[in-house]
């Protein structure tokens, strides 16, 4: 078990992408810090079957883009479990609107919380390791739209690129204090936020169309490559974005 002591916190790991790290860090060994916006139920269930592996589990409501609530999650989990080892920035969403219909609001939340949930609550974490002499690692969950342009997302698509720069700035910054940033970038992934897509069977030929794999990414996909990050087997990665997207990013036919 590549995670065995270890102690995580994994934002919006009530479901998707999210649950399953959760849930693959308590298989590999490691105790784990639920966090959820608005599913008490699902991330209590969640925490259920990390009990289950025989690992420790703690469920922490928190709406990490409420700087105040990054602070609190991260100092709830920490009295809880312990002194963290592993930050998993995995909360995001999406609104889809023409970049002329965009709202004041909807970009506030889109950034707040895809950007700004991931800065403060890695900063809540680092600073504590700091103050312990402790080292660490980050991995943030960006996406596919880091680098691809998404019409209708323009929101997403710039927190997700700020999330790319960020990691590989926090990588150099932190280095020396053996803390290392990675980032995951998720394609097509068969999750809710996918659904509209997924459940469209026009749409989702065209999508499969787009990717060398010909199949839609699991859950498991992403939380096979956050166990590798989080890992010492991973102690010398830092600063890299790693596609887990079936090659659709660098897909191109004449």
């Amino acid at each position: 078990m590549r995670l065995n002591g270890k102690t995580a916190l994994v934002t919006g790991s009530s479901r998707g992408i999210g649950r399953e790290i959760a849930l693959r860090f308590a298989r590999e060994g490691a105790d784990v810090a639920v966090n959820y916006y608005g599913s008490a139920d699902a991330a209590e269930e969640v925490a259920g079957a990390i009990r289950a592996e025989g690992r420790r589990a703690v469920v922490v409501q928190a709406d990490v883009g409420r700087t105040a609530d990054c602070e609190r999650l991260v100092a709830e989990a920490w009295q809880a479990l312990g002194p963290l080892d592993i930050l998993v920035n995995n909360a995001g969403m999406e609104i889809k609107a023409p970049f002329v219909e965009v709202t004041e609001a909807d970009f506030d939340r889109v950034i707040d919380t895809n950007l700004k949930g991931t800065f403060f609550t890695a900063q809540a974490v680092v600073r504590r390791w700091i103050a312990g002499d402790r080292g660490g690692r980050i991995v943030n969950i960006s996406s596919v739209h880091e680098e691809l342009s998404f019409p209708g997302h323009a929101t997403y698509c710039a927190a997700k690129g700020a999330i790319r720069m960020l990691t590989r700035d926090l990588a150099v910054e932190l280095g020396e204090r053996g803390i290392t940033v990675n980032a995951i970038a998720p394609g097509a992934i068969a999750t809710d936020i996918n659904r509209d897509v997924t459940e469209d069977p026009r749409a989702r030929a065209g999508l499969l169309a787009r990717i060398p794999l010909k199949r839609l990414g699991r859950p498991a996909d992403v939380a096979g490559i956050a166990a590798f990050l989080a890992s010492d087997d991973a102690a010398y990665v830092t600063g890299s974005t790693y596609f887990v997207d079936g090659g659709m990013t660098w897909f191109h036919e004449e």
